[in-house]
């Protein structure tokens, strides 16, 4: 897998986030084959990335419950 420059992501916190500064992740949509995801509290530490249709499942699968908690 090539490089991505993640100097130039626009990062957002997840919906999903706990709002009190605990299990913050943010995502970019900069990248159109793939979703990286990084821990908020850490923004310079590492950063998974996931294929864009593979996130989109995990999405969905999250959103119907399936997860569990």
């Amino acid at each position: 897998m090539r490089s991505l420059d993640l100097t130039v992501a626009t990062w957002r916190k997840s919906s999903y986030s706990n709002q009190d500064g605990g299990e913050c992740v943010e995502v970019s949509d900069d990248f159109a084959a793939v979703v990286p995801v990084r821990d908020s509290k850490h923004p310079h530490g590492p950063v998974v990335v996931f294929p864009a249709d593979g996130w989109g499942s995990f999405i969905a699968a999250v959103k119907r419950g399936e997860l569990g908690a």
